[in-house]
């Protein structure tokens, strides 16, 4: 069929799935015929060595062979490949990665909302050896969408699937940044043009379609649906309100959406691997432990071992058999038999425990971490979804539909029925989902013939009413309506009644709130409401810096306010100047962050405006009669007023800092001006992130990198210089790090003629200056960080010869260099688990009871993650943690290299050389 023109000729869904990819579609021309067709495509994929074949499900999995592994008549496809790396995608990437570790690509969904690790940088498969080649979740995520495109484009060829109209579900708890990198991959893929829908709709538009019929009759007891997704990687549920019109047709509202959770069919499969793996190391020496390519292969055969012996007419036993590697096979012995009553009591009883309705999840210190990804901390889908049914208003729901995968297994299904019907006390109606791998894709598809008119509609109105606080946040309780609770999805709601003043080129704040519950009539557009008066969340502020399309950024407009509610559940609002509707500039919040705890909007204490007066009178642009003594003093006269520095929280922090950033030229008066200023501006900004507005404050520091300092012959000044980028490292970017490596090592290697010939801009460091500096870069590649360590131990064995007690510092920087778990960098950027053995080699020769910073950075290095491709060996961990134990270590200490547990505050502090600002907490 031909596309006419400027019209698609088809109506199509993908299921972007974290296990399979799936698409559905309709003929475009039948959208009107209320018993239009919905299709599967089945996607043509290779099923064996060189054989192809058409299948509904796409296995999102991709396979990176080693050279000359496979040949070309193996893998060739009916169209031509555009993967360099030619990978293997599909069916064929499942088989060939259970045969071979450490080369599968899978999980990439879940790695987009992995907000831990720079989802674009080439990462996967995680854990691989450095000969695999590896790719970003954001390029692999691209790469299945690709290969969609090109199986249709072949199918279809004169109705390419890039001009149809196009459908992509997202999970509903994805966060904004997910979002955005999910259409990212879109348009790599050659698919700019679509629209999302939320998973959990999508199902639920699936069963619209199907029961069309007989809609009426299957909702007629229905007042609030549940709709629970399970996919492989996450957990997601929603609420459909169900009422009625005179006609009594069903009138549908979404009104609940929860938190993202990475918790899902992966989860059971890691949990049965791990029972696999300790039976096969039983009777081994050491308990032998698998690396993480093994046991990510282990957890291939254990999915289809799991989703047998969970299946209708399931044999009683199945065997699990990882083929041998050499040494690296546990046991000599690679298979093991598990039955279906242990697969049931694990998955059953440990995913949907039996709880009561109190039993919300259980919040730890430090989540699940493996193969890098920060599965829920409380594995029990149950509890999760207790805690979910907690945070809505109304009454429990009284229907339910079922979702993703692990629903196939009919025990799975029964359990949460069960446990919802206990809840309710009464019996709970249960909506039939007839292929949940599917129905994502088909309902996306009927999502499609919904917005043309031709199937009933999920309304996604704001659940909520949301205000724009007016006056200062925190002091003023006033706020005016700026998208009542109901409001379309889509609509645009202008804010006629109130005028603002942008300074382009400036920072931009508001701070939001939202209703918590709201009885009877909710507030109007433009309504003023008393925040004290009633049950509101204060929301975090939105902060941006705007500029103008002709680059003319120092004016300031009139501007009001326009929202609107996304179809995908964020809140937009435009800036719309006044005089020229045309002048737009977008704010665009998330409103269902991981936590929706109260915002805290601290006050600010009343001598401010004089600490500002004081930095004025020392860096203004007036130059003023201001002695030594007076510049020098400048720290201890703001603390006078504004209490001790270590009191100073982050908002306050970061107003100092504007106040210097401001008068910055006026660092250059004098050494003691710019000794002054860089140690204070650093302070005020550390750790370069905390504030919605840090990223525009790093970008206005870094500018006056390359110009380096005034007083580049004053000793301190250039170590203040250090101690400023040092402080606000966790700000910058991985580049503006790099940069900071490349003076790092100018100042520890030049040769005194390179040193004579040094530029003044590049200024001075010493030894110890370039040591706190270098293990502050955690965004450089782990590979550099091995160099900055090797340097570190050779400094530790020169001291040792020379009979010299270890250096504190030089301990404290490997401790940072080498640690298992970053505090601002990504997880793939640590330095490899084998050169941090060789120098837990060196610490171990040291005497802790002596040198007690070797045992603290012993600890740092042997912390455990829970992921194995950062984890040092067992045996390793046992000797660090026997060393700690015989040295009295703190028991903090002993229990991080024992288990997966979070740091205090003291040890934050030690750690990063300095306290964090009050109220600013690391997760780590």
């Amino acid at each position: 069929m031909r596309s006419a023109a400027g019209k698609p000729a088809f109506l199509v869904g993908i299921d972007l799935g974290t296990t399979n990819t799936v698409v559905a579609y309709a003929d475009a021309a039948d959208a009107a015929d209320a018993q239009a067709a919905i299709q599967l495509f089945g996607i043509e994929q290779l099923v064996a060595p060189g054989e192809v074949g058409a299948r509904p499900l796409l296995p999102s999995l991709r396979y990176h062979p080693a050279a000359g592994e496979l040949a070309a008549g193996d893998v060739q496809l009916p169209w031509p490949q555009q993967d360099v790396e030619h990978a293997v995608l599909g069916a064929f990437a499942r088989q060939l990665g259970a045969q071979v570790p450490g080369r599968l690509v899978s999980s990439a969904k879940s790695w987009l909302s992995h907000a831990n690790v720079d989802r674009q940088a080439p990462i996967l498969p995680w854990g691989a050896d450095a000969d695999v080649a590896k790719v970003s979740p954001v390029a692999a995520s691209a790469s299945y969408l690709a290969y969609v495109r090109a199986a249709w484009n072949h199918r279809f060829p004169d109705s390419p699937l890039e001009e149809q109209e196009l459908v992509l579900t997202i999970p509903a708890s994805f966060d904004e940044g997910a979002r955005a990198l999910t259409l990212e991959a879109a348009r790599m893929a050659g698919l700019p043009t679509l629209r999302l829908v939320e998973e959990p709709q999508a199902a639920f538009y699936d069963f619209l379609q199907r029961r069309r019929a007989t809609l009426r009759a299957d909702l007629s007891g229905s007042r609030r649906i549940l709709v629970c997704d399970v996919g492989g990687g996450t957990t997601d549920f929603s609420l459909i309100d169900v009422a009625f019109d005179d006609d009594g047709a069903p009138q549908l509202t979404r009104s609940g959406v929860g938190n993202h959770l990475i918790l899902g069919g992966d989860n059971m499969d890691l949990a049965l691997a791990h029972l696999v793996e300790t039976r096969m190391a039983e009777g081994q020496e050491g308990g032998m432990k698998l690396s993480a390519a093994r046991l990510s292969q282990l957890m291939e055969r254990c999915r289809a071992a799991k989703e047998l012996l969970l299946s209708n007419d399931a044999p009683e036993s199945a065997t699990v058999t990882l083929l041998g590697a050499g040494s690296r096979l546990i046991g000599g012995s690679g298979s093991v038999a598990v039955t279906r009553e242990e697969v049931a009591a694990m998955v059953v009883d440990g995913f949907f425990p039996k709880v009561e309705l109190s039993d919300t999840a259980k919040k730890g210190r430090a989540g699940i971490v493996a193969f890098g990804l920060p599965y829920a901390q409380d594995a029990a889908i149950t509890r999760h979804l207790a805690s979910f049914l907690h945070q809505q208003q109304g009454e429990l729901p009284d229907t339910l539909l079922l979702n993703g995968g692990v629903f196939r297994a009919d025990a799975l299904a029964r359990r949460l029925a069960e446990t919802l019907e206990h809840w309710r006390g009464q019996p709970l109606t249960i909506l039939h989902n007839d292929n949940p791998d599917v129905a994502v894709a088909r309902g996306a598809v009927a999502y499609a013939l919904a917005r043309r008119g031709q199937a009933p509609r999920i309304g996604g109105g704001s659940p909520r009413s949301y205000f724009l606080v007016l006056g200062e946040a925190g002091k003023d309780h006033r706020a005016v309506c700026i998208l009542p609770r109901g409001s379309t999805s889509g609509e645009e709601i202008r804010l006629t009644e109130r005028l603002f003043a942008l300074r382009l080129g400036r920072p931009v704040r508001f701070h939001l709130a939202t209703s918590l519950s709201e009885a009877g009539t909710p507030p109007q557009l433009g309504e003023i409401v008393d925040l004290d008066a009633g049950d509101y969340l204060r929301l975090p502020p939105l902060a941006s810096v705007l500029h103008a399309s002709d680059g003319n950024d120092r004016r300031e407009i009139t501007v009001q306010l326009a929202t609107v509610m996304t179809e995908v559940g964020t809140l937009e609002v435009h800036c719309v100047a006044e005089a020229d509707a045309g002048q737009r500039w977008l704010l665009e919040f998330q409103l269902r962050g991981e936590e929706e705890t109260q915002a805290e909007t601290s006050s600010l204490p009343p001598r401010v405006k004089e600490a500002i007066e004081k930095i004025e009178r020392i860096f203004g642009g007036k130059a003023q009669k201001v002695e030594v003594k007076e510049v020098r003093q400048l720290r201890q006269h703001l603390e006078r007023g504004l209490g001790g520095r270590e009191s100073w929280d982050t908002p306050l922090l970061r107003q100092l800092f504007d106040a210097l950033q401001l008068r910055a030229r006026g660092r250059r008066r004098s050494a003691e001006h710019e000794r002054v200023w860089l140690n204070l501006a650093g302070y005020c900004l550390r750790p370069g992130y905390g504030d919605a507005l840090d990223p525009w404050r790093i970008e206005q520091l870094w500018a006056m990198f390359d110009a380096g300092v005034q007083h580049h012959k004053d000793n301190q000044v250039c170590a203040e210089w250090w101690t400023l980028w040092r402080r606000v490292a966790g700000g910058l970017s991985s580049e503006q790090q790099l940069r900071l490596l490349d003076d790092f090592a100018f100042n520890l290697q030049a040769d005194a003629a390179q040193r004579g010939s040094r530029p003044v801009t590049l200024v001075n460091g010493s030894d110890d200056d370039m040591l706190r500096l270098g293990a502050s870069l955690e965004r450089i590649p782990g590979a550099y960080k091995a160099e900055v360590g090797a340097w570190l131990i050779k400094r530790l064995q020169k001291a040792e010869k020379k009979g010299e007690a270890a250096d504190t510092n030089t301990l404290w920087a490997l401790a940072r260099v080498g640690a298992r778990q970053p505090f601002h960098g990504s997880a793939h950027e640590v330095v490899d688990s084998a050169t941090v053995a060789e120098w837990l080699a060196v610490l171990l020769a040291l005497d802790w009871k002596k040198v007690e910073p070797a045992a603290f950075a012993a600890t740092h290095l042997a912390r455990m993650t829970g992921d194995r491709s950062r984890d040092i060996a067992d045996a390793l961990r046992a000797t660090i943690l026997a060393r700690l134990k015989a040295v009295g270590a703190p028991p903090l200490w002993q229990t991080m290299v024992s288990e997966v547990t979070q740091l205090d505050e003291a040890n934050t502090k030690r750690m990063l050389g300095e306290a964090l600002p009050p109220g600013l907490k690391l997760i780590g």
